[in-house]
This record gives structure tokens, sequence and C-alpha cells, in this order.
């Protein structure tokens, strides 16, 4: 278990463009082969039925089992190469996440999974996606610093 790649990952997270400029409330928690992504849902999110958009079910899932994976990958960036969502229910209101878990690992491959669960635990959408590892090294220069 190595806390600083942990703290380097969130911080990374946390700092991205798309989380500082559209995902304002974005939580992040990693830890060895989870990651756990939470939001709280505003209306900026909403399609014109009111609730939020298939895409930010997708960001949540997808970067949760991403940072889930990343946690095991402590010299480059991995990068997702497929990924697959099911929308259960949705959403308008609260706070959401996503927890992302390990389901298979090799050394050209991983496999992780994602549920995203509502503020009353029920679970709103799912994820299965498979991820390899780049060229891009964890450097200062895309922001995985303490």
């Amino acid at each position: 278990m190595n806390l600083e790649h942990y703290s380097k990952l969130e911080k990374m997270y946390l700092n991205a463009n798309i989380n500082t400029n559209i995902f304002d409330t974005t939580t992040v928690k990693i830890s060895e082969g989870i990651s756990e992504i939470g939001l709280t849902i505003s209306d900026k999110y909403f399609h014109a039925l009111g609730a939020i958009h298939g895409s930010v079910y997708f960001k949540l899932l997808d970067d949760a089992a991403f940072f889930a994976v990343n946690s095991l990958v402590e010299d480059v960036f991995v990068l997702t190469t497929s990924f697959n969502i099911n929308l259960v229910r949705p959403a308008n209101k609260g706070d959401i996440k996503a927890i992302g878990k390990i389901k298979f690992r090799s050394p050209n491959l991983y496999v992780a999974e994602s549920v995203l669960y509502n503020e009353d635990g029920k679970e709103i959408g799912f994820g299965t996606g498979n991820f390899a590892k780049s060229k891009i090294a964890l450097t200062e220069k895309i922001g995985y610093k303490i």
C-alpha cells in the first residue's frame, strides 16, 4: 500500500481541468485497487427531463474504475480502452458516489467495474471497463505531485 501514490493520484484528479471547471464539487478517495468518486448534483448536469445526463454517469463510473486501476500502477498513466455503462435509474438531487474495484489484472490488461449510488445508497448505474498501461510517466508535469 503506497499512501503517497494515492495522495498524488487524488490531487491529480481534483486539479484536472474538467474537475475544476465543470465538476466543481467532486471528491475522490483512492486506496489499493479501489477508488471512490463523489459529486453533488447540480441542475447544470441535467438533460431536458430534469435529471443528470448519461455523460455524468459515464464520467463518474469511468473515473472510479480508472483510478482503481491506476492505484496499482505506480509508474505510468493508464488508459481506458473500452467502457460499457448501464443506467438503472435517474438522479436529480443530492450526492452521488461511484465506487470502482479491480476485477482482473494481467501484465497488459486490467478490468475494473464501478457502481454509481445515489445518496440513499440505491444503485443508479454500473459499468465495466478495460484499461492498459500507457507510455506516459506519472510526473509533476501531469499533476502527479503532493
